[in-house]
């Protein structure tokens, strides 16, 4: 039964991260900006719900180049007009694919999404874990393309993670606790904002809105697993802005995306609590 969950998560994982490039490339902006709705190569990108919804390929066709009839009073020491000389004329890119690589983001989302039905097993909230992991590649793909954790994706993270749990907690299969999986929400992004209030060039107001998401997913596992997945997130930002300066790529004051490594460590957090549970 858990093999089968396992192969399964990992195609749902394929599937999903198949379609996170687009989104990721559209939603890659910086603050108060339009979500992209060109390729980079200025076509319209169309498609399901709104163009959201598929690939990150462009299938423009490529301006043709066509040839410049030879002038009608050519000077003196112009070729003779036998025939019309080709010029060069702007042509439109065939895009192919953009945003972040298709292959290895696939295979991220399938990799998460296969450890997490390992540790979690035929509980009922590894439906919840496997429906999050997409939203939470998407999140770290697009916080370190532009460093910013967009509303749109957090907070709505945070309240289908709360109410899918929600339902999740009075069914005999579940295996954890929905009280202390609302509070470990409001406990992490509470303790994430008095940081970010300390120093807000290190910690950033979307990562303070995640944390709710996080937060109640490792709360679902208890307050143990709700401090560790915390500090493995900060741990592991850190330990990625100490190799940067020790490699002199940053300097101390340096910006980092913290999304990632936050998202990292509550992921790390999460299979332990999993993996703990009979």
């Amino acid at each position: 039964m858990r093999a089968l969950l396992i192969v399964l998560a990992a195609l749902w994982g394929t599937g999903t991260g198949l379609l996170v490039p687009r989104a990721a490339h559209r939603l890659s902006v910086e603050a108060e900006q339009p979500w992209r709705a060109h390729c980079p190569g200025g076509h319209p990108i169309t498609g399901t719900f709104g163009g959201w919804i598929g690939r990150a390929r462009c299938t423009a066709p490529t301006t043709p180049q066509r040839p410049t009839p030879a002038p009608a009073n050519p000077g003196p020491l112009a070729p003779h007009p036998t025939e019309t000389q080709p010029q060069p004329q702007p042509s439109t890119p065939n895009c192919s694919t953009y945003g972040p690589h298709t292959p290895r983001t696939a295979a991220a989302t399938a990799l998460v999404c296969a450890a997490l039905a390992a540790a979690t097993g035929p509980r009922l909230e590894a439906a919840v874990w496997l429906l999050a992991a997409p939203v939470g590649v998407l999140l770290a793909l697009v916080d370190l393309r532009v460093h910013r954790l967009p509303d749109v994706l957090t907070l709505p993270l945070a309240a289908a993670t709360a109410a899918l749990l929600g339902l999740a907690a009075p069914l005999p299969a579940a295996g954890g606790s929905w009280t202390t999986a609302l509070l470990g929400g409001l406990a992490l992004s509470a303790a994430y904002f008095v940081l970010f209030l300390v120093n807000p060039s290190g910690m950033g107001f979307g990562d303070v809105k995640l944390a709710l998401a996080l937060g109640t997913a490792l709360g679902w596992y208890g307050w143990p697993i709700v401090v560790m997945g915390g500090l493995a997130g900060l741990l592991y930002g850190a330990l990625y802005g100490l190799g940067l300066v020790a490699l002199r790529k940053a300097g101390r004051r340096s910006a980092i995306p913290l999304g990632p490594f936050v998202l990292g460590g509550a992921l790390t957090a999460l299979l332990l609590g999993a993996a703990t549970l009979p």
